[in-house]
Formats: C-alpha cells, structure tokens, sequence
C-alpha cells in the first residue's frame, strides 16, 4: 500500500510540474474565444463569468473552460481570473476584437497582445523581422537566451511561429517564409472594418513585392547587390515557381555569410523603362548568379552583357535542361530537380556549390572565366 501511495505521489508530482509562465499555454487565435464570447453575448461589456460560459455551453468549472480564461488572461485580451464573479475585455482586448474597429488599429492591438506583450515571442520577432525564417534550432536558441526552460523552447518557437502566421506578419514570399515588419503588414490592409474573428493582411504577393522591393538608385550600395537573373514567368506558372524556389531556398541561403541582397528583375522597385534598370543591375551589381534553366532567351542577353564586362558571375542550372555547347565549358553548377526526392536531400551540397563558386568570383573578380573573356582576353569596356 505504502508502494503504492508513492507512485500516486510521484505521479501528481510529475504532473504539477506543469511548462514555464514566461509564455501562455495556447495560440492567440484559441485565446481569442473568451474575447470574441463577450463581444457576442455581451456587446463587449463586463459580463458575469457563469453566464457567459452557459451562452458558450461550456461548463465553468472544466478544465479547458479554466484554461481559457488564463490564456486569455496571460496574452492581456481580458480581466478576471477563472474564479471571478464577472470577465471584462481590457482596452486592447476591446481594440483586437471590435467589429467596428479600424483594421489596422484591430492588428496593431493584436500584435501587441500577440507578440509584443510576451518576452520571449517579441525578441524571436525582433530578432527575425525582415529575414528568412531560420532553423527551429536556431529559434530555440533564442527562446533559451530569453530564461525559457530549454524543455520548453520548442513549444515556445511553435507557439510564436502560429501566433506570426496568424497576424501576417509571417508570410511565404519568393519561396521561402520570412518575418515582415508589422508596418509593413500594417499599410496593406485595407481601410474598412472586418470581421472580429478574422485577420485580413495583404496578399502574399502583394507583400513580395514591397518586401522584396530593390533599393532607388540614388541609394543603392552596388557592393552589397547581388543581380539573380532568372526566367520568371506569370504568376502560379511553373516558371515562376521555379524561380521563387530557387531564389528563397538555395540562392539567398547561400549568399547570406557574403552580406549581400539579392534582386531580381520583377522587384526592382523604381519607376522608368524595366529594361533599362535591368542593365544597370546587370553592369553594376557586385556579383550576378544567372539561372539558366529553361533557356530563356531573356537570360542569356543579360549574361551575355555581364560576360562582356568581365564581372563576377556565377551560373546555375536544371540538370534537366542541357547546358548550351558555347557555355559547357565554363563552370555551371547543375541541380537535379527531377523530384523531391533527389532534390530535397541535396539541398545543402548545392547551397555550399554555390557559395564556394561566389567565393573564388569575388576573391578575384578580373579572372571572370566566360567565353567572351576567353576568345577576347584584352577586351575591355569601360562607363
């Protein structure tokens, strides 16, 4: 018997040491029942706590009814803990959960509750804003800087990750997902009321191009400007998707030790002829990666002029597509897309070709090797 009380005791021992406080037990968007329950049932006034979980018709007492009250709580969206007589929306509460609010002023409270108003979520959101998503590992790394328990870490990025997603502020863009900054996110939204139960930022699309919006001239460092020259295509078509692959998830990864942005042609973000700002990217840019896959004629004219100026300039390609004969001579790193399974596990190989191909590019960009160079070693071209 006395063995047996033990393992009880040892049991509700374990289970009592529950995860760390530094963070609520719940995403935003489960939070956001209790609030949008006063809204509903009470026009967004202090209401008693056992009359609004009969309109809910949840018990009171439950455990998960008790869990949504202290999330909700923790995340700032109401007052009154799981015993009060009476729950009440704080003004920011009020703010993210308003149908007749602004929708920019309903998304800044949100992100403050969301996000700024939680530690460790805020430094992985300062710490990111405007990059790629990195590893969880490295998020995790993070989150343990910030006093959260390393067995809690995981659940702390996973949490964040889901509450980024929900507010926008998250987004796929260019093939890979990345951080935006809330005012970004904040200026495309659109002027009229939404719905309280929703968040409506832009679309991804719209926020690639703002996000991925090249520097104006006048401003820009040629020194820290990588030139992707690509095919493109429409947007959904396979082309396009090829690009945004390639660009979010090989090139801009292997390019990010050497400090440099990188710009395609469809984001340059200046007004003028795009044929005439494509040159100047081509001719000033540092560095130039050109992506032959497809045989876009397009790409090749652009090459062509970064060969003649003998820049540094590194060439990348399907493996299903032929390397053309004038060019099978100069190195082109190939890339076997056949699949996900012959490409996914050769992710890293093909970043690290990369990089150690932009590595010799800029250690000595007057030893260019190209054709033009090749057949024309004295040819020089000046601006």
């Amino acid at each position: 018997m006395q063995k047996k009380t033990s393992a009880v005791k040892a049991g509700e021992t374990h289970r009592r040491a529950r995860r760390t406080t530094l963070f609520p037990a719940a995403s935003f968007e489960e939070s956001l029942i209790l609030a949008n329950a006063i809204q509903k049932y009470a026009s967004g006034q202090k209401v008693r706590r056992l009359t609004l979980f009969d309109q809910m018709k949840k018990s009171p007492d439950s455990g998960a009814s008790r869990q949504l009250v202290i999330n909700s709580n923790k995340y700032g969206l109401t007052k009154g803990n799981y015993s009060s007589e009476h729950l009440e929306l704080t003004p920011d509460g009020k703010l993210a959960t308003g149908s007749e609010v602004h929708p920019r002023e309903k998304l800044r409270a949100r992100f403050k509750l969301a996000i700024e108003s939680i530690p460790s979520f805020k430094a992985l959101y300062e710490a990111q804003k405007g990059n790629r998503l990195p590893a969880t590992s490295v998020l995790e790394d993070k989150a343990k800087e910030q006093s959260v328990p390393e067995a809690d870490a995981k659940e702390c990025v996973e949490m964040f990750i889901v509450n980024a997603k929900l507010l926008g502020v998250l987004k796929p863009i260019a093939g890979a997902e990345r951080i935006l900054p809330i005012d970004q996110v904040l200026e495309e939204l659109p002027a009229t009321p939404v719905d309280s139960g929703t968040v409506t930022p832009s679309t991804p699309e719209a926020l690639d191009t703002r996000k991925q919006a090249a520097p104006k001239s006048d401003s820009t460092d040629w020194n820290k400007v990588c030139f992707y020259i690509s095919p493109i295509g429409e947007e959904g078509s396979e082309q396009r998707q090829h690009a945004d692959l390639f660009l979010g998830s090989i090139v801009e990864p292997a390019l990010e030790e050497f400090g440099l942005s990188v710009v395609r042609a469809d984001k340059i973000g200046k007004p003028g002829m795009i044929t005439a700002q494509i040159i100047e990217y081509v001719v000033k840019a540092k560095l130039v990666i050109a992506d032959l896959s497809y045989h876009n004629p397009n790409v090749f004219y652009e090459l062509c002029l970064r060969h003649v100026c003998r820049l540094p300039t590194v060439q990348i390609i399907r493996k299903v597509d032929q390397i053309p004969f004038d060019l099978d001579q100069f190195r082109t790193i190939q890339m076997d897309t056949t699949n996900i399974f012959t490409m996914v596990p050769n992710l890293q190989t093909y970043k690290a070709e990369i990089a150690t191909q932009v590595r010799m590019a800029l250690k000595d960009p007057d030893s260019a090797d190209n054709p033009v160079s090749t057949y024309y070693p004295n040819l020089k071209v000046s601006f």
